[in-house]
């Protein structure tokens, strides 16, 4: 757990490591995510101060801080990049216990399929309307291979191979790409998505 600190601390004092308006590019993105997810692990950081925070527990606050590092203003219009991704399949593992209601399933799910088809050549839109709670990834996520990018569907597979925890929403998605791309991709199914849930 962490200490409380004074509220009339503001939280830019708080932060400290952590300036959402200083972010204007994917390395700040990702040394900011490691931030969070060192905070996950530990319970303690500049991410949980002022706040009761368990180790190895991911709790809305902490989504709310990957929200706004990988909406920060300066990078909105970017594409969600891979080593973005990895950091927050880093605080996905990390957090072993959850206290979320679900939202950081959601985060991950719209920032990986943002970076597939960004990566793809397909449209996205902005960071900020992709990840948001209130809008629903299939509203703008491909919703079948066709122009995905097979080595980004890989790396998906690869990411979720073996995995103790499922993010169900992102499971879906990806089978969804997966099986309506190439038939050579399709026959690896088994091996390359793990589904037992």
């Amino acid at each position: 757990m962490s200490a409380a600190i004074s509220p009339a601390v503001k939280l830019t004092d708080r932060i400290g490591v952590i300036e959402i308006t200083k972010i204007t590019d994917s390395e700040a993105v990702v040394s900011a995510l490691a931030t969070v997810r060192d905070g996950v692990i530990t319970g303690e950081g500049p991410t949980t101060l002022g706040r009761m925070h368990f180790s190895r527990t991911l709790d809305a606050d902490d989504v709310n801080w990957c929200a706004s590092i990988l909406t920060a203003a300066a990078i909105d219009d970017m594409p969600i990049s891979r080593a973005e991704a990895e950091a927050l399949f880093e605080i996905n593992d990390a957090g072993a216990d959850r206290n979320d209601d679900g939202l950081f399933d959601d985060l991950l799910a719209k920032a990986v399929v943002h970076h597939a088809a960004s990566a793809s050549g397909l449209p996205v839109p902005p960071r900020a309307i992709a990840l948001s709670p209130d809008t629903a990834i299939e509203s703008w996520a491909p919703t079948q291979a066709i122009g995905v990018n097979v080595e980004v569907l890989e790396w998906i597979a690869s990411q979720m191979r073996g995995k103790r925890r499922y993010n169900r929403a992102l499971m879906v998605l990806a089978t969804m790409l997966v099986g309506a791309a190439t038939l050579p991709l399709v026959q690896q199914l088994p091996t390359m998505l793990d589904l037992g849930m």
